[in-house]
């Protein structure tokens, strides 16, 4: 089986340079509460479009159609929020300790160490407390930028874990497209809720970050100051668990570029440190928490296009 590398170079297309990084906001995709949003239990397929060849059209409006994955071997093409995943696979939408809602999303692949790491997770988590997992978003089936709810999850190596422990019973695909999320940062935004909050909760966060291949845990800053608080001197997994707006419904995990893949895009690495005390201080000003809006609205940010992504991209896109 060849490789969209091997195929970009038979076709002799030009490599194309990757773009100036996206901003923090970028990397995380829009400050929404996804998991909230409810699904659909009769998915309708996008309507083709007019002119799909057109290169002025929105890359999420092509890798939107893109139903299944690329017949490629695995591997990961750019950034994390500038990209695109060939070979992917699905994480299945029933295990053990494990399951998948928003269903009519399409959004339960990745690389297979993403997926792999899930159900290692899943299983770490049971032996710590945490019945099971409720996986969010990952990716598209060949990845690149979605139509909706992020800007990044577009390279197979992201995924969205639901703050809400797995119940004893298998959901419904009702329950899987309505049920939502717990909020479990409390209403000053300060601190996480103690009517929510449990040990159980520091557990499943922390076996997410003390994994190896973890490149980063994104959640709510009230969550983070609650992880610190209760860490005691095992605090070396904290560095990787990062602030970041929102992300009081679920956290977000991003694990590192797979050896499988020389043209993934690392991010940088994290500062030094646990992340707590003064480092945290930011995030509860009055500026953070109650924030203004600009005297100017802010122009919306263009959609990427196919030029913006890496060539191979077009070759995962357009593959069988």
């Amino acid at each position: 089986m060849i490789s969209p590398t091997e195929a970009r170079s038979c076709s002799r297309l030009r490599e194309s340079m990757l773009a100036t990084l996206a901003l923090a906001v970028a990397l995380l995709g829009a400050p929404l509460a996804q998991a909230q949003d409810k699904g659909t239990l009769d998915p309708k397929p996008l309507p083709p479009l007019a002119h799909p060849d057109d290169p002025a059209n929105p890359a999420k409006e092509l890798f939107g159609r893109r139903a299944t994955p690329a017949e490629f071997k695995s591997e990961v093409f750019g950034f994390y929020a500038r990209g695109c995943l060939a070979g992917a696979e699905a994480l299945p939408i029933n295990g053990p300790h494990w399951q998948v809602m928003r269903l009519s999303r399409n959004r339960n692949w990745g690389h297979p160490t993403l997926v792999k790491y899930i159900e290692r997770l899943s299983e770490r988590g049971a032996k710590v407390g945490w019945p099971g997992l409720l996986v969010g978003d990952m990716a598209q089936p060949r990845g690149g930028p979605m139509l909706t709810g992020h800007a990044s999850h577009q390279i197979g190596l992201d995924a969205d874990i639901w703050l809400r422990p797995m119940p004893s019973y298998e959901l419904s695909p009702q329950e899987r497209e309505e049920m939502s999320a717990t909020m479990v940062v409390a209403d000053s935004r300060k601190d996480v809720d103690p009517n929510v909050w449990t040990p159980a909760h520091f557990n499943i966060i922390k076996a997410a970050a003390g994994d190896p291949l973890v490149e980063r845990v994104f959640v709510n800053a009230a969550i983070k100051k609650k992880l610190c608080e209760m860490a005691g001197p095992d605090r070396a997994w904290l560095q990787k668990v990062r602030p970041y707006w929102e992300h009081d419904y679920h956290f977000h995990v991003r694990i590192k570029c797979p050896e499988d893949s020389p043209e993934c895009k690392h991010q940088d690495p994290v500062p030094a440190g646990d992340g707590c005390g003064k480092d945290l201080d930011w995030w509860f000003t009055d500026a953070v928490l109650h924030p203004k809006p600009p005297p100017v609205p802010e122009k919306p940010r263009p959609p990427l296009r196919m030029a913006d992504l890496p060539s191979a991209c077009y070759h995962v896109l357009r593959a069988p």
